[in-house]
């Protein structure tokens, strides 16, 4: 069964290992599926570098990748940019598992961890600018 966004026609919602690839794609830019491996096996968990290809072919065919072939190279990239991807994972799991807020989400992440000055600065700076939208 496709979920809503699958039948309107944009990207499916990305898995959690699907994710993994995606992240290093983002920090590294395009690259080949042993590269994406050797990094997840240096930085995330240990996959087999068959198990990488496969599920970097089913990304492909979801549409998550695109792929360009440089001589015997397959170099792989995310189709979309990271905060796009990000913005469709974080409305999906407030749908699911906040009722639908996004602010729920936002206070149970903040309130889970630890938070940087840096990162309070940003939260600040957003809110005031969610604020004066509001008051637009």
């Amino acid at each position: 069964m496709k979920s809503l966004q699958e039948q309107a026609g944009g990207l499916p919602e990305p898995t959690k290992s699907e994710l993994e690839i995606l992240q290093v794609l983002w920090q590294y830019g395009p690259s080949t599926v042993r590269f994406v491996n050797e990094t997840l096996n240096e930085h995330m968990r240990e996959v087999n570098y068959s198990s990488t290809l496969k599920l970097m072919q089913i990304m492909l065919d979801k549409g998550l990748l695109k792929r360009e072939i440089e001589g015997k190279n397959h170099i792989y990239r995310p189709a979309e940019r990271q905060e796009i991807t990000q913005s469709r994972v974080i409305k999906g799991l407030a749908t699911i598992a906040f009722g639908g807020s996004p602010a729920s989400l936002a206070l149970r992440a903040l309130g889970s961890g630890e938070t940087t000055a840096e990162e309070l600065e940003q939260i600040k700076l957003l809110i005031k600018q969610l604020e004066d939208q509001q008051n637009k």
